[in-house]
């Protein structure tokens, strides 16, 4: 790969923007919020003989719905919303009146309990090792193309045997719009999604246990492509790939890619596909090595390391 896959910065404007309109259009995203939301039942299972959990990320938190309502649920608990776009904590805090940012330096001690918000960004997390027992990510990863990394990330701050359970979007997403508009020009339009087996995988090389994985397959409809793309737009879901066309599409490339769309039309209208793949795993035990390729990398804690005092 010569560069990377996705423009950071145009996705912390795309969600920045989107902020004010996210909520009243995001319906699908919520309606995947909520069964992701549903999966955190298995952690009240009296087998499991877990203790509720203290510390909560909620990593992608947007206007922090899914951080309230794990508040609810735990509420001796920190829950950590962190966004990308400030303005999406902005708006949680306007409508939840949860508390103001904090820094890093103040969210890296990992006994802190009250609520937090911090802006940064998934690649780099700014939270203690081993500090986080549930991290909760909707429909965020799919900005982040080297789910090797981000992976590692996670597991760097969940403790031994904390919860992962995340969400992302598969590469059948909007394919009818991919399709349209490879009518129009050889530009990018839409991302490419990793699929489910590419999604485990990157699971099991970071060193997750158990991990289960679903895929489902929804199909949303509109009147015509404009109304589609507006809705992309409320959402923060625009075109964010490093290589797309830094211009815009033109009245004509743009009619191109409509008259291709429509032939997809159904009874209910254009159709809109969306595929969406959600995880659970577990973070290892801890003093599992760590995976780099092929090759396993001890991870030895400081106080378990000798050191001969000179004098």
């Amino acid at each position: 790969m010569n560069g990377p896959l996705f423009d950071a910065k145009q996705v912390r404007r795309a969600f920045s923007r989107s902020a004010a309109s996210y909520d009243a259009a995001a319906q699908l995203q919520h309606a995947v919020e909520a069964r992701l939301l549903e999966s955190l039942d298995y952690l009240d299972d009296p087998a499991l003989q877990r203790e509720p959990p203290q510390r909560v990320l909620d990593l992608g938190c947007g206007t922090g719905r899914a951080s309230s309502a794990m508040q609810k649920r735990w509420p001796k608990a920190q829950v950590v919303s962190l966004d990308l776009a400030l303005p999406m904590l902005q708006q949680a805090r306007t409508t939840s009146r949860r508390a103001p940012l904090l820094s890093a330096a103040r969210l890296a001690n990992p006994f802190a309990r009250v609520p937090a918000q911090v802006c940064a960004d998934a690649r780099a997390l700014p939270l203690a090792e081993a500090s986080v027992d549930v991290l909760f990510s909707n429909l965020c990863v799919q900005w982040v193309e080297d789910l090797d990394a981000l992976f590692a990330g996670f597991r760097r701050v969940l403790k031994p045997n904390g919860l992962l359970l995340v969400s992302t979007f598969g590469p059948e997403t909007l394919w009818e719009l991919r399709d349209a508009f490879a009518h129009a020009d050889a530009a990018p339009h839409v991302s490419p999604f990793a699929d489910i087996a590419g999604f485990g995988d990157a699971l099991v090389r970071a060193g997750f246990r158990q991990p289960v994985l679903d895929r489902e397959e929804e199909t949303t409809h509109y009147p015509d492509l404009p109304a589609l793309m507006h809705e992309l737009r409320a959402i923060g879901a625009t075109n964010a790939l490093a290589s797309r066309r830094h211009t815009l599409t033109g009245r004509s490339r743009f009619a191109i890619a409509a008259n291709a769309y429509d032939a997809h039309r159904d009874a209910r209208g254009l159709p809109a596909t969306w595929e969406t793949i959600t995880a659970m795993a577990w973070a290892p035990e801890a003093g599992t090595p760590l995976r780099e390729g092929d090759v396993d990398v001890a991870s030895i804690p400081l106080s378990r390391i000798p050191i001969r005092r000179r004098g």
